[in-house]
């Protein structure tokens, strides 16, 4: 799918951490100031955030791929600041590095990012009023940002005080959709890929670099297929899914294989062993839910072929159970990414704006 076009107004960038010789950026966007706010000196604002993360089937993207525009837009309405957050991608990175990239993305927005905005505006000479109320963020994300909203319920300090999640990945990874290997196209019709392109990518990796950058890049129209992903990293989540490997990719648990493993016990009529996910269990978000996880929004398509929507439908389940707060919403016949097809805004609309109400009456 093409990247959002639409406008996304010249955010604040900063680096919110350093590791594996690589900068890992998060964007501000501060509400605008009126023109009256903006010509007398007005006193510091501190006001709700949320952050958001991409989705990219954890393998690729970045803090401005597949922007979520309409979120940014009605939040900032509410004078609430929207941050857009990269993480490192696997491979050669792991689940563990996605944990380790959003706890260090929320403490540094509850911690030092109010300084380092003071200096950037200052150095820009910008009067804006409005920095980060610590005590009041949230976090949402898309697919695989659906999962790193779920290591933020776990495992972030401070913890979000809501989350929303569309179409996200990690309600449950211990289904065929991870662990079987398939033999006919089951992603939106796509052709079967030949693991053999992507060797690069593929377990054990020989030279391949640390990245929390990979932007979406795609073949001319007069390619043979038109349109098609140019950045292979765009494929290799699908490739992973394909094989049945994606929980060794995601765990770093090759040899022996954890998705092999898995793939025997999921399939008997025995109780669960969690005990062949002891080592992982703090990166499988669906063994870590208690009562005080935040209230969360969930919204998936009934058609989804990439994100099944029996992960959103257990996660709902489990939460509720937990005692917690917790919406789903699905919405019949769409696929995967429905928010950025050709007429999502005015199509969902009243969901867009229930959703937003409900960041707002858990953040303010």
């Amino acid at each position: 799918m093409p990247e959002n076009q639409c406008n996304i107004d010249s955010p604040l960038a900063f680096i919110y951490k350093e590791i594996d010789g690589i900068h890992v950026l998060l964007d501000v966007y501060l509400p605008p100031d009126d023109d009256d706010q903006q010509s007398t000196q007005q006193l510091i604002q501190y006001r709700p955030a949320v952050v958001y993360f991409h989705g990219g089937g954890l393998t690729v993207g970045n803090r401005r791929s597949w922007f979520p525009t309409w979120l940014k837009s009605r939040l900032s309405a509410h004078n609430i600041i929207f941050i857009s957050a990269d993480y490192r991608l696997i491979p050669p990175g792991t689940g563990y590095d996605v944990l380790a990239d959003v706890k260090d993305a929320i403490a540094f927005v509850a911690g030092d990012l109010n300084v380092q905005l003071d200096q950037e505006l200052a150095d820009l000479g910008s009067g804006s009023r409005f920095r980060i109320d610590p005590t009041s963020i949230g976090v949402a994300g898309t697919s695989a940002g659906g999962f790193c909203t779920y290591l933020c319920a776990i495992h972030a300090v401070p913890k979000p005080k809501v989350i929303l999640s569309l179409y996200g990945m990690g309600g449950d990874l211990l289904t065929d959709q991870y662990l079987a290997p398939k033999a006919q196209s089951f992603l939106r019709g796509r052709e079967m890929l030949d693991p053999a392109q992507f060797s690069d990518y593929m377990h054990p990796f020989s030279n391949l670099q640390s990245t929390s950058d990979s932007p979406l890049v795609y073949h001319p129209q007069s390619y043979h297929i038109p349109g098609y992903p140019a950045n292979p990293r765009m494929l290799i989540s699908c490739l992973y899914l394909q094989l049945g490997v994606a929980l060794d990719y995601i765990t770093g648990q090759h040899e022996p294989s954890l998705s092999v493993a898995l793939r025997k016990a999921v399939h008997t009529e025995d109780l669960f062993d969690e005990a062949l996910i002891s080592d992982h269990k703090i990166i499988f978000p669906q063994f870590n839910f208690t009562s005080d996880w935040p209230a969360t929004y969930l919204i998936h398509g009934t058609s989804d072929t990439a994100v099944l929507p029996q992960e959103s439908r257990n996660l709902h389940s489990l939460l509720s159970k937990a005692g917690v707060e917790v919406v789903l919403e699905e919405l019949p016949g769409r696929e995967h990414s429905f928010d950025y097809q050709p007429g999502a805004e005015l199509e969902n609309e009243g969901s867009f704006d229930n959703i937003v109400q409900f960041f707002y009456r858990h953040l303010t």
